[in-house]
C-alpha cells in the first residue's frame, strides 16, 4: 500500500454527526471529519457558515433533481469535485514546462501483489 494513504491520521476519517436546520427541520448529517473540514473551507471562500453552505447545496440539488436521495454522499462528492477543480486551476496556473523524467510517472497507489 502507498504509505501516504495508510498513514493518514485516523481522526480525518472518523465520522462526526452534525445537526443542521434546513428550513425549520433539524436534520442530522454524518460525515468524515475531513469532509466537514473541506466544507468549512468552501464556506469560508463563500463568506458564509458551513451550515448555510450545506443548506444552499440542499436547496440547489432539490431544485435541480426534485429530490435528495443520498445527501451525505452528495456532500462527499461535492468536496472531491471542489478539490479537483482547485487542483486543475493550480495546474493551469503553472508555466508550460515538460515534466522531468523522474516525475513523469506517478507512483502506484496500490502495490500489485508480489510487486511494489
Amino acid at each position: 500500500m502507498c504509505e501516504y494513504f495508510i498513514k493518514a491520521d485516523p481522526i480525518q476519517y472518523e465520522q462526526r454527526t452534525r445537526t443542521i436546520r434546513i428550513h425549520g427541520v433539524l436534520t442530522s448529517i454524518r460525515l468524515e471529519n475531513m469532509v466537514w473540514d473541506i466544507l468549512a473551507e468552501m464556506a469560508e471562500e463563500e463568506h458564509c457558515t458551513t451550515n448555510h453552505l450545506v443548506v444552499s447545496f440542499h436547496d440547489e440539488i432539490l431544485a435541480h433533481r426534485g429530490e435528495v436521495p443520498n445527501f451525505a454522499s452528495f456532500l462527499r462528492i461535492t468536496c472531491m469535485r471542489y478539490l479537483r477543480r482547485k487542483l486543475t486551476a493550480a495546474e493551469r496556473a503553472l508555466p508550460n514546462e515538460p515534466a522531468p523524467a523522474a516525475q513523469a510517472a506517478a507512483p502506484r497507489i496500490v502495490a500489485v501483489a508480489g510487486r511494489s
